[in-house]
């Protein structure tokens, strides 16, 4: 492995799973409780503050930061998306935890992503790169709100608010780490589906979160994207 890409892949690891452990759980102690329907019921997020989901959210983001170190390497925009895993990571503890996705820190995300990638562009000039990103972001989020309207039981508004912003950072890398990555979530989420049916885990009517595969399927992306972009050009 490269120096950069094993000294990028150690910051990830070293940044992003102390801040998400910290971080995680000082959320889930002060972000608001969804209006949830009559007979709809969750578990409240403060009684996942604890050791076991500050365990959970460090190890998730260290996870993550690697992997995008090593394979972004000291790139200018890996802050930003070292900043998208601590984020992911929280978020996809507490959607696998509670099937919700709080806007309450996905909002704060778009803001820091928007920012970063700004101020990478002003830095590289890459703004051709940051368009792309903007008009990823923005496909993403129509997409998903249109399979939401469709289909609300299986993709909730949590997840078209995750579109957008997950959106934004894959376009940045380009439309063949966009494509794959924003849209892998749909691969993985049904492969676990099938995989828990067939065990009998859970019914064809039950539905899983589908945040974590979103967030799993844009770490692909960034893995895959280029690569695919190739072989479809030929």
């Amino acid at each position: 492995m490269p120096a950069n890409e094993l000294l990028a892949a150690g910051i990830g690891v070293a940044g992003c799973g102390p801040a998400a452990a910290v971080l995680g759980p000082w959320l889930l102690r002060r972000i608001p409780e969804p209006v949830l329907d009559e007979g709809e019921t969750k578990v409240p997020y403060a009684s996942l503050a604890g050791r076991p989901g500050a365990i959970w959210c460090g190890v998730l983001a260290a996870v993550s930061g690697g992997v995008l170190g090593w394979l972004l390497g000291l790139d200018a925009v890996l802050p930003v998306w070292l900043l998208l895993a601590v984020a992911g990571a929280i978020l996809g503890y507490i959607d696998a935890r509670t099937r919700f996705l709080p806007s309450a820190i996905i909002w704060p995300t778009y803001l820091m992503v928007i920012v970063g990638l700004v101020v990478v562009a002003l830095a590289t000039g890459e703004w051709g790169s940051l368009r792309r990103a903007a008009i990823a972001g923005v496909i993403g989020f129509v997409v998903f709100y249109v399979l939401w309207f469709a289909f609300p039981r299986g993709v909730g508004f949590g997840d078209v608010r995750l579109s957008g912003v997950l959106g934004l950072a894959l376009g940045w890398l380009g439309w063949g780490q966009f494509a794959s990555g924003l849209y892998g979530g749909f691969f993985f989420g049904a492969v676990v589906g099938i995989v828990l049916i067939v065990t009998r885990v859970m019914t064809r009517k039950q539905m899983v979160p589908f945040g974590p595969f979103m967030l799993v399927g844009a770490l692909a992306g960034v893995l895959l994207g280029a690569p695919l972009e190739r072989l479809y050009a030929g």
